[in-house]
């Protein structure tokens, strides 16, 4: 196939590694902004064309903000042995779990910047974007982790997990806010499904083992399909305690990306996230591998969807919060895991949009804002930064990179999270490829 959509239009690799310094900016920058903002993404060498969206190497770019200037951009590629060609799997059949794309993600936890791909380590950056080499938490990571952890807002932890498509199919992990590794225990029951993200409550954790799973005759290289003969179920169990999952019956469903979770005052979890039925997620996976038929936009099919989960009675109530095709939600991390109303999401053409979007979804009073990008343009993932003195759940900047086709350039956005109007711009040196996931880092996180 000679048109493959994830190396093509917004998503076309860049060549090289460059930097930029004193940045225009149009508008202007809030003065609480000191700091980053660093997104991830998947950008192959030249001359190298992945059989999947997901398995193109990982290249970071940056964006330093302070004192109401933007002071620099650069861009890194991860260099991981993956980078050079090395396999994840060796030729003696043990996974080379250092062998990462790392293209997925970048968070900061105990003074540390990680890169982060499900199936490997992490690997560590410098706050400049050079690569320091895989991170095992001081040895006590010895499985993959996944590129969605969960950082809680009060205690400073890091929640997270590694999953695999053979046993032990799931483990679960806490670091405290230091960067230590504290509990590290197998969770039974689960299988071997694609569990790209879980979510967590306040005294709970949610598990996602939903219908794609593991297939070894998927050939793209990431090797899982969906199968309607596997049992959906959503998994609860106690954050801090045991780790017996009360495991719930759901309706057949693939969720990439939770939104939040939150417990309810009855005993019940209310989890929210882009729900894809087979249709949807069928759609979208033409699209990340490139198959004849694929759609011309990466995802289709996923609606906001509320899910109530009723551990004591083994139930479970799905409702639709929204019908455009959206993904990519965030929400204010003051309230994850916490009862919250406000989420921000990338919204695609289809479904009652024309074209690229950001989405804002209010379920408390039902409103919807949503802010085109305007032709030939894509922004990304909406990452919220709140306000210094901020008070309403909504007080706060929205920081995404915009990639222009029409203009062959890109632009870091900072807008207004109460109505999605844009503040300030900062014009970068070079069109950035759609990526995936990032986040704003502090100056203050960094030392």
């Amino acid at each position: 196939m000679s048109y493959l959509p994830y190396v093509s239009d917004h998503y076309l690799p860049v060549p090289d590694e460059i930097e930029a310094t004193d940045l225009k900016i149009s508008g202007v920058l809030p003065p609480e902004l000191n700091g980053r903002y660093l997104r991830n993404g998947h950008n192959p060498k030249p001359g190298i064309t992945p059989a999947h969206w997901f398995r193109g190497s990982g290249m970071l770019h940056g964006v330093e903000l302070a004192g109401g200037r933007a002071r620099w951009y650069r861009n890194r590629w991860v260099r991981t042995p993956a980078l050079d060609g090395a396999p994840l799997v060796r030729p003696d059949g043990s996974v080379d779990l250092t062998a990462s794309v790392a293209g997925t993600h970048i968070i900061e936890h105990g003074g540390r910047l990680l890169a982060l791909q499900e199936a490997n380590l992490p690997f560590e950056v410098t706050p400049g974007l050079d690569t320091v080499g895989p991170y095992d938490f001081g040895g006590k990571l010895t499985s993959a982790m996944t590129a969605h952890p969960k950082q809680d807002p009060v205690n400073g932890n890091l929640y997270f997990f590694s999953y695999s498509p053979f046993p032990p199919y799931l483990t679960y992990l806490v670091a405290d806010a230091a960067g230590t590794i504290v509990r590290s225990e197998v969770v039974e029951g689960a299988g071997p499904s694609l569990m790209h993200d879980f979510a967590i409550t306040e005294t709970r954790v949610v598990w996602l083992d939903l219908p794609v799973v593991f297939d070894p005759a998927e050939t793209s290289g990431i090797p899982y399909r969906w199968h309607d003969d596997y049992p959906p179920r959503i998994g609860v169990m106690a954050r801090d305690g045991s780790t017996e999952v009360t495991w719930i019956p759901v309706e057949p469903a693939a969720v990439l990306h939770t939104t939040n979770a939150y417990d309810g005052p009855d005993g019940t979890v209310v989890l929210e996230g882009p729900r894809y039925d087979r249709a949807g997620w069928e759609t979208s996976w033409k699209w990340w591998v490139g198959s004849p038929g694929c759609p011309d936009v990466p995802v289709t099919g996923a609606t906001a969807t509320r899910w109530v989960l009723d551990p004591a009675r083994g139930t479970a109530v799905h409702t639709e919060l929204d019908d455009l095709s959206t993904d990519f939600p965030t929400i204010n991390n003051d309230r994850l895991g916490r009862a919250s109303a406000i989420s921000y999401h990338a919204g695609f053409p289809g479904a009652g949009l024309h074209e690229y979007a950001l989405v804002k979804l209010d379920t408390l009073t039902g409103e919807r804002f949503v802010s085109p990008a305007g032709p030939g343009r894509q922004p990304g993932e909406a990452v919220f930064v709140a306000a210094e003195h901020g008070v309403a759940e909504d007080d706060g900047w929205l920081l995404t990179i915009v990639s222009d086709l029409r203009e062959n350039a890109s632009e870091l956005l900072v807008l207004d999270a109460h109505d999605l109007s844009v503040t300030a711009s900062v014009a970068l040196p070079r069109r950035v490829p759609s990526g995936i996931h990032g986040s704003w880092i502090p100056d203050s996180r960094l030392g």
